[in-house]
């Protein structure tokens, strides 16, 4: 049965508006998930870019491997926390400050079992940490001006860096912290759209449901991998000629309390199927295609895709397909 099409673009205007909802169901994946568990099969690493007028603060390391070295505030989620709790914990015990969240900056992953929550963050109170502080969490916090030399023990964080530079300058996109709502499972609810001629745009949905399908994360692909199996799934047909892109995250729904049972995340991210322009033949030879301006064909019974009617709502998808004012989500695959 089909329902209201009010009811499908009320549940895409709240997840673009950077709402959420509790994960009840999922529709695609289940036999490739197992129920997140921090500490068994997930790992999720908070990491603060916090800057003072001009300089960013870093602190240097005490564990054996990279000791003396610097890096940004960074570590573990424990049992219990919540990505804020953890955040502000780490950052207190590295670098002696209270802080506070601005927004997440920037997700990066290496599938389900291991995920960094990048924030931009600011010193609310406390005092920077001196060597006479040193401890096992660090041995001490400065605050970096970029040019002076300082020993690394990464360089990755220069992106980091780099991103809340560019975010305090001009913001990306929309302050997005972490929803307060539980999951089991790490996955994704994804608005998969189509724009099409005329600006006609579809979303693609499981037949029957008022809100976009969910997914499960495969333990052996990227993240955003969840996107291309429901595309292979739903039009096998014309999986091949099409780009599915992850375009950003929308919001982010983390609980992690219960130990075992809200453990896991839902990344609400805009993806877009896009028409591959260079098609070509099983001897792998270019041949002339022409866009319809019309979504592939659904060839999965679960499947249905749904055109957008409300005008306003056309509009602000047009506008975050194309600017993708979004959280970004990196692979480290």
């Amino acid at each position: 049965f089909f329902l209201a099409d009010e009811d499908v673009e009320e549940q895409v205007e709240r997840l673009l508006s950077g709402q959420g909802s509790e994960v009840t169901v999922c529709d695609v994946g289940l036999e490739q998930s197992k129920p997140a568990t921090l500490r068994k099969n997930v790992t999720y690493i908070v990491c603060a870019v916090i800057f003072n007028e001009k300089e960013v603060l870093m602190v240097q390391e005490a564990k054996p491997d990279c000791y003396k070295q610097w890096y940004l505030p960074a570590g573990r989620v424990e049992v219990g926390e919540s990505l804020e709790e953890a955040m502000k914990r780490e950052v207190k015990e590295e670098a002696g400050f209270e802080s506070e969240p601005v927004t997440l900056l920037l997700i990066q992953e290496q599938g389900p079992q291991w995920i960094r929550f990048i924030f931009l963050a600011k010193v609310t109170g406390g005092s920077l940490k001196s060597l006479s502080a040193a401890d096992q969490e660090s041995l001490q916090a400065s605050w970096w001006d970029r040019q002076s030399e300082l020993q690394l023990r990464g360089r990755d964080i220069l992106r980091l860096i780099e991103s809340g530079l560019k975010y305090r300058l001009s913001p990306g996109h929309p302050v997005t912290l972490p929803l307060d709502l539980s999951c089991r499972h790490v996955v994704q609810r994804l608005v998969l759209v189509f724009v099409g001629a005329e600006e006609h745009i579809w979303v693609l949905l499981i037949r029957g449901d008022p809100e976009p399908c969910i997914i499960y994360s495969a333990q052996t692909h990227a993240v955003t991998w969840a996107a291309n199996m429901v595309v292979q799934e739903a039009m096998q047909s014309a999986y091949y000629d099409h780009d599915v892109n992850t375009l950003g995250v929308l919001s982010l729904q983390h609980n992690g309390r219960q130990h075992g049972k809200t453990d896991g995340v839902c990344f609400n991210t805009l993806v877009a199927l896009t028409p591959d322009h260079v098609q070509r033949d099983e001897d792998g030879r270019k041949v002339e295609w022409t866009p319809t301006g019309q979504p592939p064909r659904v060839e999965h019974p679960c499947y249905v895709w749904h055109e957008v009617q409300k005008q306003t709502l056309r509009e602000k998808l047009l506008e975050k397909t194309r600017n993708a004012a979004l959280v970004p989500i990196h692979s480290l695959y």
